[in-house]
């Protein structure tokens, strides 16, 4: 990867960072090429502070650490692209973004996360778990059962019900795609070529 770190005068170069899950953007730093070598080598991303002159982890004092995903250039070479998995916040404001709070958009990649953590975790508490242990004819059933009841309140007027259910029948095709080993990104797969 060729980065071109001259293109400016204090050799530094533009680096945005998007969580790898939900692509909203978190922050804005900028990397030296000694900034972008160790975030390389150690996969944590690591920035040149202005402010205080030398390298400076993401996380270092506050342990909300972002872990690199992927690292990609822009076409001109001079600004850099990583998708990363923030630990916990990641604006010093104690906010999810440094451009705001946590956006819904894209949090159906986190909730397939959170369902997969659950199921190879084993959770026993959790009722995705347990969904899960019943085999693939229940969670099959579930889904059909959810879908069943969005069609009924589609018919009526309210909203928040509606919501609601749409919501129900999300959550469970999730478990049932963990069950076949697939993921969301699948099935975006073939809605994209159908679009071709």
């Amino acid at each position: 990867m060729n980065i071109n770190f001259n293109k400016s005068q204090d050799g530094l170069v533009p680096v945005i960072i998007q969580d790898d899950r939900t692509l909203q953007v978190l922050m804005l730093g900028y990397m030296n090429e000694e900034a972008f070598e160790k975030t390389q080598q150690e996969q944590v991303v690591t920035f040149f502070s202005r402010s205080k002159n030398r390298l400076w982890t993401k996380g270092e004092e506050s342990g909300n650490f972002l872990t690199v995903k992927s690292i990609a250039t822009d076409c001109d070479q001079d600004t850099i692209l990583i998708k990363a998995l923030p630990k916990n916040v990641v604006c010093h404001t104690g906010s999810f973004s440094c451009f705001g709070g946590k956006d819904a958009k894209g949090f159906l990649y986190e909730l397939e996360g959170k369902i997969g953590q659950r199921i190879d975790e084993k959770t026993e508490s959790s009722y995705t778990y347990a969904l899960f242990q019943r085999g693939i004819n229940k969670m099959a059933q579930k889904v059909g059962e959810e879908a069943v009841e969005l069609v009924i309140e589609a018919k009526d007027n309210n909203d928040d019900l509606f919501k609601n259910e749409a919501a129900d029948l999300l959550y469970h095709f999730l478990i049932l795609l963990k069950a076949k080993n697939l993921q969301l990104t699948d099935i975006e797969n073939v809605l994209l070529q159908r679009m071709k």
